[in-house]
């Protein structure tokens, strides 16, 4: 940390402001939006859509955007992207106003569709941000501002429903929305400008459909997708769950808090170990073990004689969020490194397309978890319901460990570049290597998407 630039210092410490009040206001609303939407006369299905409706855009758009990064500007999409949260927030403040159920509800999708656009061009553009500014760095530095913004989302409901307590529904949309546009003015200034390599041109068709096609960017997309789905499915079942247990609603509220915690905790140290001593595929079937032994004990699963309580909960809550840490920090630096070392130019192109992947999967496990884990838990209960996400992780250890003994990939050394460097540290072979090409920004030969390469710079990639 002590080697970074003064540059990279101010973007941290801008990314890690901005990613905080983002995510205090994407999630304030909890607490006491579906009391005044049931007092405009709308029904928990249409008001939990309004929720589910966030990631859902999120998941359409982030892929999209990732495509466009490099022609928009990472810089103008991470700004307009904090503008556009910061305002709607403020604007949602407002819906208090609407007496009409139908506007109501139509209003608050709409202000919701446009926040999560929002969010998700910000996160986006943050992600690729994060990969060209820190390339020797990028699991550590994305852990800690995912700190950031798993504090923010801990702090949001509980910072929210103290303000709404304060002055009534709209004090806290209006104060947390206009911090986050501090944030965004902070963002606007500090930030530098970085040029665009496309000249201009559309970006091709198809890339986002090229980079599911290299196995390994694959798994990882799955596995976000696990790991989101483990987060929504204890988010819509866990209060039901504990029920038995006749806990307060403050105890309640920090069993909430308890895996989201042990995630922002233990994030960084997932970072720095991905970025310089172990393979990120060992931590992600390290994560994968624990989110299955964390969901066997909640349940407790099917085939355990034994009861529910506090302790294993509590037990269970750490592991989860340690484990499910370690599988989205993991995930986020090896999806960078196998773009580059599968032929993909490291450029600010491909940063954006594999951070609107990313985006995506995990929208897409956030909206499927809640609806999957509602189902399950009214159709066959919460103990045997917790075998799906078991089964998911199950999965994605068995297909990152036979990947790890069988995937060999042959790559061309040339493609190495940058973001890399710290792969080849403890090989003069690969370091070497690295130097013979390490100007490359883009490729324009047919086998760029054909795995063709000159077979006298070959090695083989786990």
């Amino acid at each position: 940390m002590g080697k970074y630039t003064r540059q990279q210092w101010l973007t941290l410490i801008v990314f890690a402001i901005a990613d905080f009040c983002s995510a205090v206001c994407v999630s304030l609303q909890a607490p006491f939006y579906p009391m005044m939407a049931e007092s405009k006369g709308a029904t928990p299905t249409q008001y939990g859509f309004v929720f589910g409706i966030f990631e859902l855009t999120v998941f359409i758009v982030s892929p999209i955007y990732g495509n466009y990064l490099n022609k928009i500007g990472p810089k103008f999409m991470f700004n307009a992207g904090i503008f556009t949260t910061a305002t709607t927030c403020i604007l949602f403040g407002f819906l208090d106003r609407i007496n009409n159920t139908t506007a109501f509800i139509g209003l608050s999708f709409a202000i919701r569709i446009v926040e999560a656009m929002g969010n998700s061009g910000f996160l986006t553009a943050s992600f690729s941000i994060i990969a060209m500014e820190f390339p020797e760095n990028v699991g550590a530095t994305f852990a800690s501002l995912e700190t950031c913004f798993g504090l923010g989302m801990i702090v949001g409901p509980t910072l929210g429903g103290a303000l709404f307590e304060l002055g009534g529904y709209t004090l806290p949309f209006v104060t947390l929305g206009s911090m986050l546009l501090v944030a965004a003015s902070l963002t606007y200034c500090i930030l530098p400008s970085y040029g665009s390599d496309s000249k201009g041109e559309a970006p091709s068709e198809g890339n986002i459909i090229s980079l599911m096609k290299v196995p390994a960017i694959a798994l990882a997309a799955y596995a976000i997708i696990a790991s989101s789905i483990s987060i929504g499915f204890l988010q819509a079942t866990l209060e039901p769950h504990l029920r038995p247990l006749e806990m307060s609603p403050f105890q309640l509220g920090l069993m909430f808090v308890l895996n989201g915690a042990t995630y922002g905790l233990f994030a960084p140290l997932w970072g720095f170990l991905c970025d310089k001593c172990i393979n990120p595929r060992f931590v992600v079937i390290f994560g994968a073990l624990v989110v299955m032994a964390a969901f066997i004990i909640i349940g407790p699963a099917p085939f355990l004689p034994i009861p529910t309580t506090l302790p294993l909960c509590i037990i269970a809550l750490v592991l989860h969020g340690t484990g499910f840490g370690a599988e989205l920090v993991a995930t986020f630096t090896s999806a960078h490194r196998d773009a580059v070392q599968n032929g993909f130019p490291d450029d600010i192109q491909t940063y954006g397309l594999v951070s609107g992947l990313w985006t995506s999967t995990f929208a897409l496990g956030a909206f499927i978890g809640p609806s999957a884990a509602g189902a399950l838990f009214d159709w066959i209960g919460f103990s045997w319901a917790t075998v799906f996400v078991v089964a998911l992780h199950l999965i994605v250890a068995l297909s990152f460990s036979l990947h790890m003994c069988f995937g060999k990939k042959k790559v061309s050394a040339g493609l190495y570049t940058k973001i890399h460097q710290s792969l080849a540290h403890n090989d003069p072979e690969k370091a070497s290597l690295l130097g013979k090409k390490h100007s490359i920004t883009s490729i324009t030969d047919s086998s760029y998407f054909s795995g063709a390469s000159d077979s006298s710079n070959e090695y083989y990639v786990y």
